[in-house]
């Protein structure tokens, strides 16, 4: 499931409205089923023309003239289509490598690739990030922090033990580090070395590309840690519905009753898990190169299943080059770390200087137990017995 809603995404991002084009195939018996003018003016207009024909040899060598006579290969083979052969993989390659790619001489996709990395994804992606740091900026100015209402006990209850915040850590220290050094891949060119020169970001380029690939173990581990300690906690109740009607008391005055996660809560929870492992699984095929194919097989499923005709994007290709599903790796991998990156921003937001008392249940691990019944009211009745409970009481939620 996880594998076609990531591929299916990913085709949703990736793949552009092309210019309208005449399904009415060109007459090509002129050229001797070589491309034509129509062909040529409908690629120059950006509309997608059926490169099938091509891949298709127009030479025969069983017609060619004997090499003693004029114009002894006429008919035959010539480097067209020795280059027709190596464009669409039909060349009987040799090659020392044995690799998987090694015998993908020419892609197509890489351009395309290229083209939707350095534009799209990176323009959007910025502009996500920026975009959810002003709207975090604004609700501060608008709404102010989220201060304790009643009077502090002086009281503390254990909220998170130490193998949780070491967990939680673990998964967003590793995060911001894996989400900076990408930050620094894909914006290097653009950014970095305009101002600090090549040399510079040569040496930084390098050491990203390191901690990039060595911590993302550690982010991998974080993952299953929190989903392992944290899940059943994590599964949705009647509770959050009443919590979400009410936006978590984040307008009004008073905050409904939650257990040890609400339902805002619950929502980042899930996200990081279920866009981390997304993120996780497409960068272990990238340092794993065309080991793990993701895209081929769930592009078939989703032809067999009629998804992607009802969405409109008729049949996709089921047959992919071993570059082009590192190619789609690349993008989703990418473009779900920007979403993933504006979901933590808010939870990073909301856990410092958005909410007083949020950030001593990660430090400490120990909050105040009026913050607690303010926020987590359910949940402090749990884990205080009925003769130890504080006679302060939860503020109303309205």
């Amino acid at each position: 499931m996880l594998r076609a809603l990531t591929a299916l995404l990913l085709t949703l991002l990736f793949v552009s409205s092309a210019t309208a084009q005449d399904t009415a195939m060109p007459d090509r018996s002129a050229t001797g089923g070589a491309q034509t003018l129509q062909d040529i003016l409908a690629r120059q207009n950006g509309a997608q023309v059926d490169n099938a024909f091509r891949s298709q040899a127009t030479g025969n060598p069983d017609s060619a003239a004997g090499m003693a006579e004029q114009l002894g290969t006429l008919g035959g083979t010539s480097d067209p289509e020795l280059w027709r052969a190596l464009r669409f993989g039909t060349a009987d390659i040799t090659t020392a490598n044995r690799g998987p790619a090694a015998t993908v001489l020419v892609q197509d996709g890489g351009m395309k690739w290229l083209l939707f990395r350095q534009g799209p994804l990176a323009t959007y992606g910025a502009y996500l990030l920026i975009g959810t740091i002003v709207l975090l900026g604004l609700f501060y100015l608008i709404r102010g922090r989220i201060t304790i209402d009643g009077e502090k006990t002086g009281h503390k209850l254990l909220r998170f033990k130490m193998i949780e915040r070491f967990g939680h850590w673990l998964l967003a220290g590793s995060f911001l580090l894996l989400g900076l050094t990408g930050l620094i891949s894909l914006f290097g060119r653009k950014v970095l070395i305009p101002a600090f020169g090549h040399e510079a970001f040569a040496f930084l380029a390098v050491g990203s590309k390191w901690v990039h690939n060595n911590v993302s173990w550690a982010f991998i581990l974080g993952l299953v840690m929190i989903l392992v300690m944290w899940v059943i906690h994590n599964l949705p109740d009647r509770t959050d519905i009443n919590w979400l009607v009410k936006g978590g008391g984040i307008f009004s005055k008073g905050h409904p009753p939650a257990k040890k996660f609400n339902a805002g809560q619950k929502m980042i929870f899930w996200s990081v898990i279920i866009l981390g492992t997304s993120i996780s699984v497409s960068g272990v095929s990238l340092l794993f190169p065309f080991e793990i194919n993701i895209f081929a097989a769930t592009f078939a499923k989703l032809n067999a299943l009629g998804i992607s005709g009802l969405l409109g994007f008729g049949e996709l290709r089921e047959v992919l080059a071993p570059h082009e599903e590192m190619q789609y790796a690349q993008l989703w991998h990418a473009g779900v770390s920007f979403v993933l990156m504006a979901i933590i921003l808010a939870h990073i937001y909301i856990g410092t200087v958005g909410m007083e008392g949020a950030a001593d249940a990660m430090t400490t691990g120990e909050v105040e137990e009026q913050w607690a019944r303010e926020h987590h009211s359910l949940w402090v009745d749990e884990v205080m017995p009925p003769d130890t409970k504080s006679t302060t009481k939860a503020t109303p939620a309205e």
